[in-house]
């Protein structure tokens, strides 16, 4: 098991600690988290070993334990000055008060929990000496020592709460349970937009990676400023919300740019998809212009989806092209709209159909700001959670049949592994050239039906609807298992979301929509279908569309 730290750090610090018993993984792993998140590594076992010139079995036998663990606090200290990385902490390092109290302050700690056998095989199995549990006649590791280290230790261990099962998984399965317990992913699959100059230098100065940030942390909106410096970004900025989200965010998000040194205008817009047009566009432009935002400016988004397409696009064709930053604050943004860099306005024959691809530098997203969303938008929201949950995690799916009550409990969670499963896609197809079809599962017939329905079904209960739709076409053409579409409306109809087409929309006004779906290929509409929870197949023609008529 790994066990996230409950002292986690803030959105704006990005050292995240691994810790646990020796030949726990920590380095292997350290290593493998650090390049998804396109951060450096340190290993201070390895620091100290080429800071001393010594073995840590040299250091033990010459100071003893006592003296290593002086030498290991000097050097954690210097360590923590890093502004960026994924630090592999040896076994006993956080034993000392001060030491864990410093660490916690300045990043994540996940600590690593394998089983008493594990940890024997594998102490067994490398060359690595450790002294502490080393039998002294063979000079490899004796179970009797390891087993009273960890009963010496196990209250330690267990302190650091949030565990991550790693038993019978393999690295990169565990580093990706650590990032969902993260909330942290790096995206390289647009790294063309999303290109980081290098930063300024000394040692708290990250790398340039290709690619932009998401993290998720409660609180993460009070560390937009920290961001935007660490990032390296430019002002002037353009801070865009609208009327809904303003009397809620706008002061105090204006007040944490501020705090960090920049010139901020906030641009206010009208909520709604009605909004989302090339009217309101053009108003972000001239906009833009009149505060004087540059070519190496930053826009803001700050509330929904349609925010977040709208300043994206007017990001992406301001003076071709100017950086851009995602603050999603509904449940819809967080978990789809904010993450792939996909842009636009809707045309009055249908949503989405003008557009660019434009990474943002930043997806900082603060689960707290749905404490001010209303019910009936929170609900609608999770229609994306359940749909990500059918694409490729049946564990978030099954977490969604234990009722509302349930979800709202573990909603940080949810919308974690939401966000996983749709970064997981994005890196495999960044410009929705194969398998990122599959997230458009649910949303032929729902932004059809959204669209006939004048917008007043809103984004996530025509989602609902479309996805049940869906898995009813599906079972019809033989794609999905019988009994898959009855499973998702039962899911949808417990947490209060709509399932059925409304009676007064007109079945022929919904195929005319679907004809002018900007997925068409060759003429034909492109269906993506639920085969079975966890799996979507793309690229699926349907050729008489009155099957819909359900």
């Amino acid at each position: 098991m790994a066990r996230v730290s409950k002292h986690q750090a803030g959105a704006g610090s990005n050292l995240i600690f691994l810790y646990g018993p020796p030949a726990s993984g920590k380095s292997t792993l350290g290593e493998l988290l650090a390049d998804n998140l396109a951060l450096p590594f340190v290993d201070l076992d390895q620091r100290i070993e080429v800071e001393t010139n010594l073995t840590i079995p040299e250091i033990f036998a010459k100071e003893g334990e006592e003296g290593f663990r002086r030498l290991e606090k000097t050097l954690l200290k210097e360590t923590l000055n890093l502004g960026w990385g994924v630090v592999a902490l040896g076994g006993g390092a956080l034993l000392d008060p001060e030491s864990r109290s410093l660490v916690e302050q300045a990043g994540a700690v996940i600590c690593l929990a394998p089983s008493p056998e594990e940890l024997l095989e594998r102490a067994g199995t490398t060359s690595t000496e450790r002294p502490l549990i080393a039998d002294s006649s063979q000079e490899n590791a004796s179970s009797e020592k390891l087993i009273d280290l960890l009963n010496r230790r196990e209250s330690h261990y267990a302190s650091f709460a949030h565990p991550v099962d790693s038993i019978s998984k393999s690295p990169e399965e565990v580093v990706w349970e650590i990032q969902i317990q993260l909330g942290a992913f790096h995206l390289r699959g647009m790294a063309n937009s999303g290109f980081r100059a290098p930063a300024a230098g000394g040692d708290s100065a990250r790398p340039h990676p290709l690619g932009y940030d998401v993290r998720v942390s409660n609180g993460a909106l009070g560390e937009v400023g920290i961001w935007l410096e660490q990032l390296e970004l430019k002002g002037p900025i353009a801070l865009v919300t609208d009327e809904n989200v303003a009397p809620f965010y706008l002061s105090r998000t204006l007040e944490f740019i501020q705090e960090a040194g920049f010139t901020v205008q906030p641009v206010v817009i009208p909520p709604g998809e009605a909004a989302k047009s090339i009217d309101t566009v053009s108003y972000l432009w001239g906009q833009f212009l009149e505060m004087g935002l540059e070519r190496r400016g930053t826009a803001i988004a700050l509330g929904g989806g349609v925010v977040g397409d709208l300043a994206g696009f007017a990001a992406a064709t301001y003076k071709r092209g100017v950086r851009w930053v995602n603050l999603p604050t509904t449940l819809l943004a967080m978990v789809d709209a904010s993450l792939g860099g996909k842009t636009g306005a809707d045309l009055p024959q249908g949503k989405n159909l003008v557009g660019a691809f434009h990474a943002p530098q930043l997806v900082l997203t603060d689960p707290e700001t749905l404490d001010t969303l209303p019910q009936e938008e929170l609900r609608s929201g999770i229609a994306e959670v359940i749909k990500a949950g059918i694409i490729g995690d049946a564990t978030l799916f099954e977490r969604c049949t234990q009722g509302w009550q349930e979800i709202e409990s573990n909603l940080g969670e949810l919308i974690r592994r939401a966000m996983a499963v749709k970064v997981e896609v994005i890196e495999a197809d960044p410009y929705e050239g194969g398998v990122r079809e599959s997230l458009n599962l649910g949303h032929t017939i729902g932004h059809a039906v959204e669209v006939v329905s004048n917008y007043e079904l809103r984004h996530g209960e025509a989602v609902a609807i479309g996805t049940v739709a869906e898995a009813r076409l599906s079972e019809k053409i033989g794609v999905a298992e019988n009994g898959l579409a009855d499973q998702i409306e039962i899911v949808c109809s417990q947490i209060g979301l709509p399932v059925e087409i409304p009676e007064e929309l007109s079945a022929d006004e919904i195929i005319k929509a679907i004809q002018m779906d900007k997925k068409l290929a060759a003429g034909r509409v492109r269906f993506s279908l639920p085969v079975k929870i966890g799996e979507v197949q793309t690229g699926i023609e349907v050729e008489d569309l009155n099957l819909i008529r359900l």
